[in-house]
């Protein structure tokens, strides 16, 4: 099985929501389903037929959660330093509207781009792997191309 580099934050939020769906949402889905039973013929039961579903939900999410962190790789990016590689902290100078951006690259799992995670596969993390502090690099995007010129890495 192939491992999933992740960072100890990213595996700690992973199992936490797993200790949540297991501990409060599970048991919540299965009251719920118990409490619509006792409302009668099941067929026409609108609340039974939501709790089975978000019961459906929660059982596929507690199997995904668990086969990622059984291969999870967890990397000490504190460890870590030299050119930009998985858990760089890396700023970024867009070239074009010298606009400053500060990304971590971290594994698909716990990427979010809102939160400044980059999935190290994306093609801007890619382009970015090996690289230092000063360089230029030229990215293909969805919108088009674009040029960063890398301000500095960091692993915490």
């Amino acid at each position: 099985m192939e491992k999933i580099p992740m960072t100890r934050a990213g595996f700690d939020q992973l199992d936490k929501e797993l200790r949540n769906l297991k501990g409060v949402e599970r048991p919540a889905v299965i009251r719920a389903i118990a409490e619509a039973r006792e409302h009668g013929d099941l067929s026409e039961n609108a609340e039974y037929h939501s709790a089975r579903e978000k019961q459906s939900f929660i059982e596929g999410r507690v199997k995904e959660l668990e086969g990622v962190l059984s291969r999870a790789e967890v990397i000490d990016t504190s460890k870590l330093s030299g050119s930009i590689k998985f858990g760089a902290r890396v700023t970024l100078l867009d070239e074009d509207t010298d606009e400053e951006k500060t990304f971590q690259l971290v594994g698909e799992q716990e990427a979010d781009l809102e939160r400044g995670l980059l999935n190290v596969r994306s093609p801007l993390a890619r382009a970015l792997i090996g690289k230092d502090e000063g360089d230029s690099v030229e990215v293909t995007t969805p919108g088009g191309e674009k040029s960063y010129e890398i301000l500095s890495i960091r692993y915490e």
